[in-house]
């Protein structure tokens, strides 16, 4: 909820800003009167302390207790500053387990008269295993989520009216807080904007490299067809069938929440890698407590009670730290619009043949026209924070007036090595027809 400055309010804010702007800190607004004296001793600080200290006040409710509540907060994740915003991740490949040295077994000869406890041959082939002292090195993959987008949102204010505002505690109320909430609200459309185009290209990576990510892209109108023997549209299993397909989708989310948890190389990029003669894989597991859900709102609005008690619950997702609720995925412009996504996404060679094998690539056009949802592991899909400084320009001495900067620092981290599952609709194996009756064997 955003802050309502009653009078009392205007002097919490009046007596920070002065702490802040003269550097003393044990000031106290008790009453009206003492107002004129303390905007009288922050103005006498000069004008550009005044805006870079209201900023600075400003910059920690609007960035830390965030009293709007803005859309798409679920992926805010990290900050690793202005000097180290390149995030370098490592992960570790698995290893098979080697042939035991403690006994004789069907492979080898350990325990002989005259063996020593390395390896012992005959006609140059090994007849025991290897020392104590054989090295065992773990291979690991190095990623780099590098790069910062940034942008600038600059603010004019007129120095006289400014002025004028200190004059009185009402005038003083009515500056603060349309200067507030206009910016506030500008600045966390910025940032909502920001989030959603992650969370637009993490579907569109998990789409164009399913290829390389078993399980991770699911099109429920073809599951649900393949599972009942049915050939319904899309629009059908949302119109006429919608209750049978939320059950049908309830089913299947809860049990892929549950196989997520599992230790293994499905749903997401392994980075196959050949080491002592085997392929090897970057194994993941995702907790429940490390899922994060995001749905499209509306398809499930007329079901709630239905869908939302099964899938969030004490025992499984929380509802209010786990979930994003998605009102639309990439556009607004009128309801078709809503479930949508078109986007070319960056995502990774995998191709090792290629000379760009491991790097960020541009992908193919990923075109859907209804997504469902998204559950993911939550370091697969962040954004990183990096600057948020404001800065005020002097007057300008002909026509009065001040700039203020904000700039702004951020980096979309959208990783491929951790688990995700992306739930869309297509009827592309639906056959033509009226959809009640199935031409395939189940």
């Amino acid at each position: 909820m955003s802050k309502t400055l009653t009078p009392k309010d205007a002097h919490v804010i009046m007596s920070e800003l002065v702490r802040q702007g003269t550097a003393q800190k044990n000031i106290s607004i008790v009453d009206t009167s003492d107002f004129v004296s303390a905007g009288e001793t922050l103005l006498a600080t000069g004008m550009e302390n005044v805006f870079n200290t209201i900023h600075l006040f400003m910059g920690r409710i609007m960035f830390a207790s965030r009293p709007y509540d803005a859309l798409l907060k679920l992926i805010d994740a990290i900050n690793t500053g202005v000097y180290t915003h390149r995030m370098a991740k490592v992960s570790y490949y698995s290893l098979d387990p080697v042939a035991t040295g403690h006994s004789n077994t069907d492979l080898f000869l350990n325990l002989a008269d005259g063996f020593t406890a390395g390896e012992n041959k005959k006609d140059n082939k090994p007849q025991s295993t290897k020392s104590q002292w054989e090295q065992n090195q773990r291979p690991s993959a190095v990623f780099n989520f590098g790069g910062t987008d940034e942008w600038q949102f600059p603010l004019t204010m007129y120095e006289d009216q400014v002025q004028q505002a200190f004059r009185s505690e009402a005038e003083f109320n009515s500056f603060i807080e349309g200067y507030m909430t206009e910016h506030r609200n500008d600045y966390e459309s910025q940032r909502e904007a920001f989030n959603r185009m992650t969370i637009l290209s993490k579907v569109g990576q998990v789409y164009d490299m399913a290829s390389v990510m078993p399980g991770s892209r699911k099109n429920l109108t073809t599951e649900f067809n393949k599972k009942f023997g049915t050939n319904y549209t899309s629009a059908q299993l949302r119109s006429t069938h919608l209750k049978e397909f939320l059950e049908f989708f309830v089913a299947e989310f809860k049990a892929d929440s549950g196989y997520m948890r599992e230790r293994s190389a499905n749903y997401h990029w392994s980075v196959p890698k050949e080491f002592r003669g085997k392929t090897h894989h970057i194994l993941r597991h995702t907790p429940y407590a490390d899922q994060r859900v995001y749905l499209y709102s509306r398809l499930f609005k007329d079901a709630e009670s239905l869908v939302m008690p099964e899938i969030f619950n004490d025992d499984y997702l929380d509802l209010d730290t786990q979930y994003q609720d998605m009102t639309y995925w990439q556009s607004n412009a009128d309801n078709d619009s809503r479930s949508k996504v078109y986007i070319k996404p960056a995502v990774v060679d995998t191709d090792t043949s290629s000379a760009t094998y491991g790097t960020q690539v541009p992908g193919a056009d990923v075109q859907l026209e209804y997504v469902v949802g998204m559950i993911c592991d939550v370091d697969s899909l962040m954004t990183d924070f990096q600057l948020e400084v404001a800065r005020t320009t002097p007057v300008e001495a002909r026509k009065g007036y001040r700039n203020t900067w904000l700039t702004v620092q951020r980096n979309a981290i959208v990783d491929p090595t951790e688990n995700t599952i992306l739930y869309y609709m297509d009827d592309a194996d639906v056959t033509e027809g009226d959809g009640t009756k199935s031409t395939k064997k189940s």
